[in-house]
């Protein structure tokens, strides 16, 4: 059973330092997620990602940048529909290169309720709550990218137990060999990919935001409410 686990950086993320290694196939941490833990096994950050915060890989350990992640999420149709937020980017990325059974997510629940406390470090940047054309729902991205996991047979869950704005349903750490996809509307699933295609918003680059001009927020409000309807938080 292959399992990776995705470290975010958000404060309860620090559970993760106990939780033996044999449990995961692979540890792919986002940005500062690599302090955790020394024994991760991939980095992954975007390209203004400061240079002073970024880790020096040791042994088999690998770093993941534009180059690696940007071809692979847009095989699973680009930025634009997948959303421009490491979290996202980093689970498309594991889905592609890795090929997982289970792949589950920690500290990147995307709720900052505690202003004084945002990331495990302190208080840091919340990526995802900029003004940015494609995280004007966060929910709708995170049925995508579960309804894709399952699609190639990976079940996407949550560790956390904390609110969230990730929809995958809610895991705990003993039971991952067991956990299985969930099913969807494949009728409906076709219809937001159809819509998807027809709409055409790819950007190759991965830089969207050079190429914001063309794309209209009330349509990708209709896709995102797709997606919202294919499943909903149970």
């Amino acid at each position: 059973m292959s399992i990776v686990l995705i470290l975010g950086s958000a404060p309860n993320v620090t559970a993760v330092k106990d939780w033996p290694k044999s449990l995961f196939t692979k540890i792919l941490a986002i940005n500062n997620a690599w302090l955790v833990r020394p024994d991760w096994d991939a980095a992954i950050y975007a390209w203004d990602f400061p240079l002073k915060n970024r880790p020096t890989p040791e042994g088999d350990q690998r770093i993941i940048e534009e180059d690696c992640f940007v071809p692979v999420q847009n095989d699973y149709g680009g930025f634009v529909y997948s959303g421009g937020t490491m979290a996202f980017t980093a689970g498309y990325f594991a889905l592609g290169h890795y090929k997982p059974k289970v792949l589950a997510f920690m500290g990147c629940d995307m709720v900052y309720t505690n202003m004084l406390k945002t990331h495990f470090y302190g208080v840091g940047t919340a990526d995802p709550l900029r003004e940015d054309i494609t995280l004007r729902d966060l929910e709708a991205k995170s049925v995508r990218l579960q309804v894709m996991g399952a699609r190639q047979g990976c079940a996407v869950v949550n560790l956390s137990h904390d609110p969230s704005r990730l929809t995958f349903p809610c895991a705990e750490l003993d039971s991952l060999g067991q956990t299985k996809p969930d099913s969807f509307n494949e009728n409906l699933v076709t219809k937001a990919l159809e819509l998807e295609r027809n709409l055409g918003y790819y950007t190759p680059s991965g830089r969207y935001w050079e190429d914001e001009s063309r794309f209209n927020t009330d349509k990708i409000d209709e896709l995102d409410k797709l997606w919202s309807h294919i499943k909903t938080r149970e």
